[in-house]
């Protein structure tokens, strides 16, 4: 005589997905460790691909800010391998290309070297270059000054000097008003320039008066040429500079574009993205073999669990869904609380930088992805081995 279970004693998928997690409410702390593997693996890829994302954008931000249209020239090399020079006269001949709206310039003095004093040892330049500047270099650059003022017509025929910003730290200046000494003469420090994203060369020098800086040996040879073109002319421009410059010899004439360059430089930064999700991968994978080793131990333990509802009518299939659906679940919230760690710290990097927040969305959704994935992985061994077991051999092993 069969006696007929009634229906409430039946376990359905659902039950057995809710009531299952009983297990891993017992051993509390293995499940939250095992979770945290893939909480720090998530968050790896998030937050180090959000704080690239985040830079490049900063970056980007940056040069659109100062304009794209800013095009430089400087001196190559001749064909018997020596320097190439400028010729004085470039400046008004680049004026004259259809689409240039600045043309500005810098000369280097060779021997000339800055010092913070005269008691300071000659040989210690500190990395500081010497240039002329014209009057207009600034206003072509869109540069603004951080202390003081900018040279001009007056101040360009007397030792005085404007610092680029990277020049002012390493002499340990902050403001203008102080002195330094340059090739054997002391200079007024009338300004200090903020950063010039799109001509580090200017961060790193001490800018003097065009005409003051014959007095020091300069002989009146352009060594960068600034040009500010017409947005949609940069193309044109940048094609007819050098042989406008030098129409004997183009080839002695390097042109580029600083923004561009920038650009190409935040575009190779991307290449790093892949060792940090690299490195997020090699923590997902250990967070992954843990949520395994958790539910292989939940299987073992849990034996009179299995044997008991297996004997109440469930299902090979609802016991494998029952143990993966534990796994998934234990892996996602791990890849939830990932993404939102990750999120926080590129949040905060772009707080602390003043830069815009930008999502890295392929990596949010790639993390929150192989979260779900590798929780159904690790699963799937457990859940097979807990199907396998007969409701006699379940609870005679218990």
């Amino acid at each position: 005589m069969s006696v007929a279970l009634p229906e409430p004693a039946r376990l359905h998928t659902r039950d057995l997905a809710r009531t299952g997690f009983e297990g891993l409410r017992g051993r509390p702390l293995r499940a939250v460790l095992s979770a945290l593997g893939i909480t720090i693996g998530v968050a790896a890829m998030v937050g180090l691909a959000g704080i690239s994302t985040v830079s490049r954008a900063g970056l980007i931000a940056d040069i659109r800010a100062l304009g794209s249209n800013l095009l430089a020239a400087s001196p190559g090399r001749s064909l018997t391998g020596q320097d190439a020079d400028l010729p004085g006269t470039a400046e008004g001949m680049v004026g004259r290309i259809p689409g240039v709206t600045d043309v500005s310039a810098i000369g280097l003095v060779s021997d000339a070297t800055v010092r913070r004093n005269d008691r300071i040892n000659p040989a210690d330049t500190s990395g500081i270059a010497v240039h002329a500047a014209r009057d207009d270099l600034l206003g072509t650059l869109q540069g603004t000054v951080r202390s003081g003022t900018f040279l001009n017509a007056a101040t360009g025929r007397y030792p005085a000097v404007v610092l680029g910003s990277v020049a002012a730290d390493r002499l340990g200046i902050a403001t203008a008003g102080a002195h330094v000494w340059i090739s054997g003469r002391s200079f007024l420090v009338i300004g200090v320039l903020d950063t010039l994203p799109l001509a580090p060369e200017i961060d790193r020098s001490a800018l003097i008066g065009w005409s003051y800086a014959a007095d020091l040996g300069f002989r009146g040879h352009p060594s960068t040429l600034y040009t500010r073109t017409v947005q949609n002319q940069i193309s044109q421009v940048y094609d007819r500079l050098a042989a406008t410059i030098n129409p004997r010899n183009p080839a002695e004439v390097e042109v580029s574009s600083p923004a561009r360059e920038l650009e190409a430089e935040a575009a190779a930064e991307e290449t790093f993205d892949a060792l940090f999700l690299a490195l997020g991968a090699v923590a997902l994978l250990a967070g992954g073999v843990g949520v395994a080793n958790v539910m292989v131990i939940s299987v073992l333990e849990r034996r009179q669990e299995i044997g008991l509802r297996r004997s109440l009518g469930a299902t090979r299939r609802q016991i494998r869904m029952q143990f993966l659906t534990e796994s998934v679940t234990l892996s996602t919230l791990g890849g939830l609380a990932g993404v939102a760690v990750g999120l926080a710290v590129g949040a905060g990097y772009a707080l602390v930088m003043g830069w815009p927040m930008v999502l890295p969305l392929p990596s949010v959704a790639g993390g929150a992805g192989a979260a779900v994935v590798i929780g159904a992985l690790a699963g799937l061994y457990p859940a097979r081995r807990a199907a396998r077991l007969t409701p006699t051999e379940a609870l005679a092993t218990a």
